[in-house]
Protein backbone atom coordinates (compact mmCIF):
# COMPACT_ATOMS: atom_id res chain seq x y z
CA UNK A 1 0.00 0.00 0.00
CA UNK A 2 0.87 3.76 -1.04
CA UNK A 3 1.21 5.74 2.05
CA UNK A 4 3.01 8.86 1.41
CA UNK A 5 4.17 11.01 4.94
CA UNK A 6 5.57 14.67 4.73
CA UNK A 7 8.91 15.01 3.01
CA UNK A 8 8.15 11.81 0.56
CA UNK A 9 9.20 12.02 -2.59
CA UNK A 10 6.83 12.25 -5.12
CA UNK A 11 5.50 8.23 -6.58
CA UNK A 12 7.57 8.19 -10.01
CA UNK A 13 6.43 7.16 -13.47
CA UNK A 14 8.34 3.99 -13.79
CA UNK A 15 5.67 1.91 -15.66
CA UNK A 16 5.56 1.61 -19.73
CA UNK A 17 4.13 4.54 -21.60
CA UNK A 18 3.00 2.49 -24.55
CA UNK A 19 -0.67 2.05 -25.03
CA UNK A 20 -1.45 -1.37 -26.93
CA UNK A 21 -0.77 0.26 -30.13
CA UNK A 22 -2.48 -0.62 -33.11
CA UNK A 23 0.88 -1.77 -34.92
CA UNK A 24 -0.55 -1.94 -38.49
CA UNK A 25 -2.39 1.52 -38.73
CA UNK A 26 -1.77 3.24 -41.67
CA UNK A 27 -0.32 6.80 -41.92
CA UNK A 28 -3.23 8.69 -41.30
CA UNK A 29 -3.98 6.21 -38.47
CA UNK A 30 -7.14 5.21 -39.54
CA UNK A 31 -9.03 2.70 -38.17
CA UNK A 32 -12.40 1.51 -37.69
CA UNK A 33 -13.86 0.93 -33.77
CA UNK A 34 -16.40 -1.98 -33.94
CA UNK A 35 -18.79 -1.97 -31.04
CA UNK A 36 -22.75 -2.98 -30.28
CA UNK A 37 -23.83 0.59 -29.77
CA UNK A 38 -22.68 4.32 -30.12
CA UNK A 39 -24.30 7.14 -28.17
CA UNK A 40 -24.24 10.02 -30.46
CA UNK A 41 -26.43 13.09 -29.52
CA UNK A 42 -30.24 11.84 -28.99
CA UNK A 43 -29.51 8.03 -30.36
CA UNK A 44 -28.00 5.49 -29.82
CA UNK A 45 -26.73 3.67 -33.47
CA UNK A 46 -27.01 -0.03 -32.58
CA UNK A 47 -24.37 -2.56 -33.86
CA UNK A 48 -22.26 0.98 -35.19
CA UNK A 49 -18.54 1.53 -36.65
CA UNK A 50 -16.76 4.22 -35.59
CA UNK A 51 -14.18 5.27 -38.68
CA UNK A 52 -11.21 7.34 -36.83
CA UNK A 53 -8.77 9.55 -38.92
CA UNK A 54 -5.43 11.77 -38.21
CA UNK A 55 -7.38 12.05 -34.76
CA UNK A 56 -10.76 13.07 -35.73
CA UNK A 57 -13.99 10.69 -36.50
CA UNK A 58 -15.02 11.07 -39.60
CA UNK A 59 -17.84 8.81 -39.73
CA UNK A 60 -19.94 6.55 -37.62
CA UNK A 61 -22.26 4.07 -39.48
CA UNK A 62 -22.54 0.48 -39.90
CA UNK A 63 -19.72 -1.22 -40.23
CA UNK A 64 -20.16 -2.77 -43.91
CA UNK A 65 -20.97 0.73 -45.18
CA UNK A 66 -17.82 2.15 -43.09
CA UNK A 67 -15.17 -0.22 -44.87
CA UNK A 68 -16.82 0.64 -48.45
CA UNK A 69 -15.98 3.74 -47.77
CA UNK A 70 -12.90 3.85 -45.95
CA UNK A 71 -11.28 0.72 -48.16
CA UNK A 72 -8.69 -1.40 -46.21
CA UNK A 73 -8.67 -0.39 -43.06
CA UNK A 74 -7.91 -2.08 -40.13
CA UNK A 75 -10.73 -3.13 -37.46
CA UNK A 76 -10.62 -2.83 -33.74
CA UNK A 77 -13.17 -4.94 -32.65
CA UNK A 78 -15.06 -4.05 -29.55
CA UNK A 79 -18.19 -5.67 -29.86
CA UNK A 80 -19.85 -6.81 -26.63
CA UNK A 81 -19.26 -3.08 -25.69
CA UNK A 82 -20.72 0.56 -26.59
CA UNK A 83 -18.65 3.82 -27.43
CA UNK A 84 -19.51 6.93 -25.61
CA UNK A 85 -18.05 10.20 -25.75
CA UNK A 86 -14.65 10.38 -23.59
CA UNK A 87 -15.61 12.17 -19.92
CA UNK A 88 -14.56 15.42 -19.58
CA UNK A 89 -13.24 16.35 -15.86
CA UNK A 90 -13.36 19.88 -15.24
CA UNK A 91 -12.28 20.29 -11.36
CA UNK A 92 -9.89 17.80 -10.09
CA UNK A 93 -7.05 18.37 -8.03
CA UNK A 94 -4.94 15.20 -8.67
CA UNK A 95 -5.63 11.08 -8.97
CA UNK A 96 -3.11 8.28 -9.28
CA UNK A 97 -0.62 9.43 -7.29
CA UNK A 98 0.08 12.81 -9.22
CA UNK A 99 -1.21 16.28 -7.46
CA UNK A 100 -1.87 19.13 -9.34
CA UNK A 101 0.22 21.58 -7.17
CA UNK A 102 2.65 19.52 -8.40
CA UNK A 103 2.32 19.73 -11.79
CA UNK A 104 5.85 21.83 -12.90
CA UNK A 105 7.50 17.98 -12.01
CA UNK A 106 6.41 16.25 -14.73
CA UNK A 107 6.60 13.06 -13.00
CA UNK A 108 2.75 14.31 -11.14
CA UNK A 109 0.45 15.35 -14.13
CA UNK A 110 1.71 11.72 -16.27
CA UNK A 111 0.36 10.19 -12.86
CA UNK A 112 -2.81 11.87 -13.21
CA UNK A 113 -3.41 11.43 -16.87
CA UNK A 114 -2.55 7.64 -16.90
CA UNK A 115 -5.05 6.80 -13.99
CA UNK A 116 -7.91 9.43 -15.40
CA UNK A 117 -7.22 7.19 -18.87
CA UNK A 118 -8.23 4.45 -17.41
CA UNK A 119 -11.10 5.77 -16.23
CA UNK A 120 -12.65 6.91 -19.21
CA UNK A 121 -11.51 10.48 -18.72
CA UNK A 122 -9.98 11.70 -22.20
CA UNK A 123 -9.16 15.89 -21.32
CA UNK A 124 -9.14 17.07 -17.59
CA UNK A 125 -8.85 21.34 -16.07
CA UNK A 126 -5.94 20.97 -13.50
CA UNK A 127 -7.47 22.86 -10.21
CA UNK A 128 -4.96 24.81 -8.16
CA UNK A 129 -5.59 25.25 -4.60
CA UNK A 130 -4.99 29.06 -3.29
CA UNK A 131 -1.37 29.33 -2.28
CA UNK A 132 1.36 31.91 -2.39
CA UNK A 133 1.15 34.07 -5.48
CA UNK A 134 4.56 32.54 -6.86
CA UNK A 135 3.70 29.01 -6.49
CA UNK A 136 0.51 29.87 -8.31
CA UNK A 137 2.20 31.30 -11.08
CA UNK A 138 4.90 28.82 -11.33
CA UNK A 139 2.47 25.65 -11.59
CA UNK A 140 -0.14 27.20 -13.97
CA UNK A 141 3.03 27.89 -16.18
CA UNK A 142 4.05 24.67 -16.02
CA UNK A 143 0.69 23.26 -16.89
CA UNK A 144 -0.33 25.53 -19.48
CA UNK A 145 3.12 25.42 -21.74
CA UNK A 146 2.74 21.53 -21.40
CA UNK A 147 1.84 19.44 -25.04
CA UNK A 148 -0.67 17.27 -25.07
CA UNK A 149 2.01 14.28 -26.62
CA UNK A 150 3.83 14.59 -23.50
CA UNK A 151 1.09 12.40 -21.85
CA UNK A 152 0.74 8.86 -21.69
CA UNK A 153 -3.59 9.30 -21.30
CA UNK A 154 -5.87 11.82 -20.36
CA UNK A 155 -4.96 15.33 -21.40
CA UNK A 156 -4.45 18.53 -19.61
CA UNK A 157 -7.16 21.27 -21.67
CA UNK A 158 -5.91 24.28 -19.15
CA UNK A 159 -6.33 25.86 -15.55
CA UNK A 160 -8.81 26.31 -12.71
CA UNK A 161 -7.75 28.70 -9.85
CA UNK A 162 -10.27 27.63 -7.12
CA UNK A 163 -9.06 30.57 -4.99
CA UNK A 164 -7.01 32.06 -3.61
CA UNK A 165 -10.35 34.99 -3.25
CA UNK A 166 -12.62 33.36 -1.31
CA UNK A 167 -14.51 33.53 2.06
CA UNK A 168 -12.66 32.79 4.76
CA UNK A 169 -15.54 31.48 6.71
CA UNK A 170 -15.93 28.67 3.96
CA UNK A 171 -12.34 27.55 2.55
CA UNK A 172 -13.01 23.91 3.18
CA UNK A 173 -9.97 21.87 3.15
CA UNK A 174 -7.62 25.22 1.90
CA UNK A 175 -5.14 27.34 4.19
CA UNK A 176 -6.39 30.16 6.11
CA UNK A 177 -3.60 32.00 5.32
CA UNK A 178 -3.02 31.47 1.46
CA UNK A 179 -7.31 33.21 1.51
CA UNK A 180 -7.01 37.21 0.60
CA UNK A 181 -9.10 40.26 -0.40
CA UNK A 182 -8.97 40.16 -4.51
CA UNK A 183 -6.01 42.27 -6.00
CA UNK A 184 -6.67 43.05 -9.77
CA UNK A 185 -3.01 43.18 -10.16
CA UNK A 186 -1.85 39.80 -8.80
CA UNK A 187 -5.44 38.42 -10.84
CA UNK A 188 -3.67 40.23 -14.23
CA UNK A 189 -0.66 37.84 -13.49
CA UNK A 190 -2.41 34.75 -12.58
CA UNK A 191 -4.28 35.34 -16.36
CA UNK A 192 -1.22 36.40 -18.37
CA UNK A 193 0.89 33.68 -17.06
CA UNK A 194 -1.42 30.45 -18.93
CA UNK A 195 -0.83 32.52 -22.45
CA UNK A 196 -4.66 31.80 -22.69
CA UNK A 197 -4.90 28.42 -21.47
CA UNK A 198 -6.77 29.65 -17.97
CA UNK A 199 -10.05 28.87 -18.31
CA UNK A 200 -11.87 29.57 -14.74
CA UNK A 201 -11.34 30.98 -11.20
CA UNK A 202 -13.57 30.47 -8.45
CA UNK A 203 -13.76 33.18 -6.05
CA UNK A 204 -16.56 34.67 -3.56
CA UNK A 205 -18.93 37.43 -5.39
CA UNK A 206 -19.01 39.11 -1.64
CA UNK A 207 -15.64 40.27 -1.39
CA UNK A 208 -14.76 43.92 -2.55
CA UNK A 209 -13.67 44.05 -6.67
CA UNK A 210 -15.34 40.89 -7.55
CA UNK A 211 -17.57 42.79 -9.92
CA UNK A 212 -14.42 44.16 -11.56
CA UNK A 213 -12.75 40.57 -11.22
CA UNK A 214 -15.34 38.74 -12.88
CA UNK A 215 -15.46 41.51 -15.73
CA UNK A 216 -11.26 40.80 -16.10
CA UNK A 217 -11.88 36.81 -16.55
CA UNK A 218 -14.64 37.37 -18.79
CA UNK A 219 -12.08 39.83 -20.91
CA UNK A 220 -9.59 37.06 -20.34
CA UNK A 221 -11.91 34.58 -21.81
CA UNK A 222 -11.39 32.40 -18.32
CA UNK A 223 -15.40 31.49 -16.73
CA UNK A 224 -15.97 33.39 -13.47
CA UNK A 225 -17.27 30.68 -11.10
CA UNK A 226 -18.62 31.07 -7.46
CA UNK A 227 -18.21 29.62 -4.45
CA UNK A 228 -16.06 28.52 -1.33
CA UNK A 229 -18.62 31.81 -0.31
CA UNK A 230 -21.56 32.87 2.10
CA UNK A 231 -22.97 35.92 -0.45
CA UNK A 232 -26.68 36.55 -0.01
CA UNK A 233 -29.36 37.01 -3.23
CA UNK A 234 -28.25 40.64 -3.67
CA UNK A 235 -24.71 39.90 -4.54
CA UNK A 236 -25.14 36.68 -6.27
CA UNK A 237 -27.10 38.55 -8.62
CA UNK A 238 -24.80 41.04 -9.54
CA UNK A 239 -21.89 38.44 -9.81
CA UNK A 240 -24.30 36.93 -12.59
CA UNK A 241 -25.03 39.91 -14.23
CA UNK A 242 -21.63 40.96 -14.62
CA UNK A 243 -20.77 37.42 -16.09
CA UNK A 244 -20.42 34.88 -13.28
CA UNK A 245 -22.14 32.11 -15.21
CA UNK A 246 -21.09 28.93 -12.85
CA UNK A 247 -21.10 27.48 -9.44
CA UNK A 248 -18.31 25.20 -7.47
CA UNK A 249 -19.04 22.29 -6.35
CA UNK A 250 -23.14 23.31 -5.29
CA UNK A 251 -23.71 22.48 -1.78
CA UNK A 252 -20.42 22.13 -0.64
CA UNK A 253 -18.28 25.57 0.27
CA UNK A 254 -21.70 27.24 -0.47
CA UNK A 255 -24.64 28.69 1.75
CA UNK A 256 -27.65 26.13 2.56
CA UNK A 257 -30.81 26.23 1.63
CA UNK A 258 -33.00 28.46 4.25
CA UNK A 259 -36.93 28.86 4.13
CA UNK A 260 -36.52 32.64 5.18
CA UNK A 261 -33.20 33.70 2.93
CA UNK A 262 -32.08 33.19 -0.47
CA UNK A 263 -28.42 32.88 -1.02
CA UNK A 264 -25.66 31.22 -3.72
CA UNK A 265 -27.28 28.06 -3.08
CA UNK A 266 -30.84 28.95 -4.05
CA UNK A 267 -30.22 31.30 -6.60
CA UNK A 268 -28.07 28.86 -8.50
CA UNK A 269 -31.01 26.61 -8.59
CA UNK A 270 -33.27 28.98 -9.95
CA UNK A 271 -31.28 31.26 -12.88
CA UNK A 272 -31.13 29.26 -15.17
CA UNK A 273 -28.07 31.63 -16.64
CA UNK A 274 -25.77 29.57 -14.04
CA UNK A 275 -23.99 25.95 -14.46
CA UNK A 276 -23.55 23.67 -11.42
CA UNK A 277 -21.14 21.44 -10.40
CA UNK A 278 -22.36 18.47 -8.86
CA UNK A 279 -20.33 15.45 -6.71
CA UNK A 280 -21.88 12.49 -7.27
CA UNK A 281 -19.67 10.21 -4.49
CA UNK A 282 -22.34 9.68 -1.87
CA UNK A 283 -20.34 11.88 0.71
CA UNK A 284 -20.32 15.74 -0.01
CA UNK A 285 -23.68 15.38 -0.77
CA UNK A 286 -26.90 13.59 0.24
CA UNK A 287 -28.57 12.30 -3.10
CA UNK A 288 -32.06 14.18 -2.07
CA UNK A 289 -30.17 17.24 -2.28
CA UNK A 290 -28.47 15.81 -6.35
CA UNK A 291 -32.02 14.88 -6.55
CA UNK A 292 -33.64 18.25 -5.81
CA UNK A 293 -30.42 19.96 -8.00
CA UNK A 294 -31.18 17.70 -11.10
CA UNK A 295 -34.80 18.47 -11.04
CA UNK A 296 -34.62 22.06 -11.04
CA UNK A 297 -31.75 22.49 -13.63
CA UNK A 298 -31.68 22.67 -17.03
CA UNK A 299 -30.17 19.61 -18.32
CA UNK A 300 -27.57 21.43 -19.65
CA UNK A 301 -26.65 23.30 -16.90
CA UNK A 302 -25.47 20.61 -14.78
CA UNK A 303 -21.56 19.36 -14.76
CA UNK A 304 -20.48 16.34 -13.41
CA UNK A 305 -17.38 16.46 -11.27
CA UNK A 306 -14.80 14.61 -9.26
CA UNK A 307 -12.76 16.74 -7.23
CA UNK A 308 -10.01 14.06 -6.94
CA UNK A 309 -6.90 14.35 -4.72
CA UNK A 310 -4.20 12.64 -5.44
CA UNK A 311 -5.13 9.15 -4.34
CA UNK A 312 -8.20 8.95 -6.24
CA UNK A 313 -7.58 5.41 -7.63
CA UNK A 314 -5.67 3.95 -5.33
CA UNK A 315 -5.79 2.27 -2.37
CA UNK A 316 -6.89 3.29 1.01
CA UNK A 317 -4.10 5.54 2.71
CA UNK A 318 -2.55 8.95 3.43
CA UNK A 319 -1.42 11.31 0.35
CA UNK A 320 -1.18 14.90 0.10
CA UNK A 321 -3.90 17.61 -0.82
CA UNK A 322 -1.18 20.70 -1.44
CA UNK A 323 0.44 21.28 2.07
CA UNK A 324 -1.76 19.11 4.14
CA UNK A 325 -2.14 15.39 4.43
CA UNK A 326 -5.37 13.85 3.67
CA UNK A 327 -6.56 9.99 4.56
CA UNK A 328 -8.48 8.08 2.14
CA UNK A 329 -10.17 5.36 3.44
CA UNK A 330 -13.93 3.85 3.06
CA UNK A 331 -14.86 6.40 0.31
CA UNK A 332 -14.05 9.39 2.17
CA UNK A 333 -10.70 11.77 2.01
CA UNK A 334 -10.52 13.72 4.99
CA UNK A 335 -7.32 16.11 6.41
CA UNK A 336 -5.66 14.17 8.83
CA UNK A 337 -5.17 16.93 10.82
CA UNK A 338 -8.35 17.65 11.49
CA UNK A 339 -10.87 15.57 9.89
CA UNK A 340 -12.14 17.89 7.63
CA UNK A 341 -13.68 16.83 4.48
CA UNK A 342 -10.87 17.89 1.84
CA UNK A 343 -11.49 16.92 -2.17
CA UNK A 344 -12.95 13.29 -2.77
CA UNK A 345 -11.07 9.74 -4.01
CA UNK A 346 -13.89 9.32 -6.66
CA UNK A 347 -13.27 8.88 -9.93
CA UNK A 348 -15.60 10.26 -12.62
CA UNK A 349 -16.96 7.01 -14.13
CA UNK A 350 -17.88 6.03 -10.46
CA UNK A 351 -19.68 8.88 -10.84
CA UNK A 352 -21.66 8.90 -14.08
CA UNK A 353 -22.85 5.58 -12.46
CA UNK A 354 -23.59 7.04 -9.10
CA UNK A 355 -25.72 9.86 -10.50
CA UNK A 356 -29.08 7.58 -12.04
CA UNK A 357 -28.71 6.10 -8.48
CA UNK A 358 -29.48 9.25 -6.43
CA UNK A 359 -31.15 11.24 -9.53
CA UNK A 360 -33.94 10.73 -11.47
CA UNK A 361 -32.04 11.36 -14.72
CA UNK A 362 -31.93 9.11 -17.09
CA UNK A 363 -28.99 6.98 -18.51
CA UNK A 364 -28.36 9.01 -21.95
CA UNK A 365 -28.98 12.30 -19.88
CA UNK A 366 -26.14 11.62 -17.15
CA UNK A 367 -23.88 10.53 -20.25
CA UNK A 368 -24.16 14.54 -21.06
CA UNK A 369 -23.47 15.87 -17.50
CA UNK A 370 -20.22 14.19 -17.89
CA UNK A 371 -19.24 14.64 -21.39
CA UNK A 372 -20.64 17.09 -23.92
CA UNK A 373 -21.57 19.60 -20.96
CA UNK A 374 -18.19 20.12 -19.25
CA UNK A 375 -16.39 20.53 -22.67
CA UNK A 376 -19.39 22.88 -23.62
CA UNK A 377 -19.28 25.15 -20.22
CA UNK A 378 -16.18 25.61 -21.17
CA UNK A 379 -15.89 26.83 -24.27
CA UNK A 380 -14.73 23.22 -25.77
CA UNK A 381 -16.84 22.32 -29.05
CA UNK A 382 -14.61 19.64 -30.52
CA UNK A 383 -15.28 16.74 -27.69
CA UNK A 384 -17.93 15.36 -26.10
CA UNK A 385 -19.80 14.29 -28.74
CA UNK A 386 -19.35 11.23 -30.96
CA UNK A 387 -20.11 13.36 -34.43
CA UNK A 388 -18.02 13.26 -37.60
CA UNK A 389 -15.54 16.08 -37.40
CA UNK A 390 -15.28 15.93 -33.70
CA UNK A 391 -12.27 14.58 -31.62
CA UNK A 392 -11.69 11.08 -31.33
CA UNK A 393 -11.98 11.04 -27.72
CA UNK A 394 -13.40 7.90 -26.58
CA UNK A 395 -14.35 5.65 -23.97
CA UNK A 396 -15.72 1.58 -24.49
CA UNK A 397 -18.05 0.92 -21.94
CA UNK A 398 -19.62 -2.56 -20.69
CA UNK A 399 -23.36 -2.85 -20.29
CA UNK A 400 -22.74 -2.00 -16.52
CA UNK A 401 -20.44 1.41 -17.63
CA UNK A 402 -17.55 0.13 -16.84
CA UNK A 403 -14.33 1.13 -18.80
CA UNK A 404 -12.89 -1.21 -21.11
CA UNK A 405 -10.63 1.11 -23.45
CA UNK A 406 -10.55 4.30 -23.73
CA UNK A 407 -8.72 6.56 -26.60
CA UNK A 408 -7.68 10.21 -27.14
CA UNK A 409 -7.26 11.50 -30.08
CA UNK A 410 -7.65 8.45 -32.06
CA UNK A 411 -4.51 6.81 -29.95
CA UNK A 412 -5.39 3.65 -27.55
CA UNK A 413 -4.67 5.00 -24.33
CA UNK A 414 -6.15 2.04 -22.24
CA UNK A 415 -7.22 -1.32 -22.51
CA UNK A 416 -8.44 -3.21 -20.12
CA UNK A 417 -7.54 -6.65 -22.19
CA UNK A 418 -3.70 -6.11 -21.58
CA UNK A 419 -3.39 -3.35 -19.28
CA UNK A 420 -1.78 -4.59 -15.85
CA UNK A 421 -2.74 -2.67 -12.69
CA UNK A 422 -0.02 -1.36 -10.42
CA UNK A 423 0.44 -2.79 -6.66
CA UNK A 424 -1.08 0.51 -5.06
CA UNK A 425 -4.08 0.77 -7.48
CA UNK A 426 -7.71 -0.46 -6.44
CA UNK A 427 -9.41 -2.78 -8.07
Amino acid sequence: MHHEQPGDTMPQDTSDNSPPALDFLPDDGAYILRVDACLTPGETVHQASVLCRGGLIEAIGAFDSLTALAGDVPCLDMRGCQAIPGLVDTHLHGSGGGGTMDADHMDSLALISRMLARHGVTSFISTLLSAPQEKMLKVAEAICQLSEDALPGAVPIGVHYEGPYLRVEKRGAQREHYIRQIDLGEARELLAVGQGKIRMMTLAPELENSERLIELLRESNAVPSMGHSLAEENAVTRAIDCGATRVTHLYNGTTRLDQRNSGLTAVALVDDRVTIELIADGFHVHPVMLEIACRIKPLNRIVGISDATQGAGLKNGLYHLGDDRVEIANGWCRRYVDGRLAGSCLTLDRAMRNLPKFASLAREQVLTCFTHNPAASLGFHDRGLLLPGKRADIAVVDADWNVRMTIVGGRVVYDARTAELPADWAE
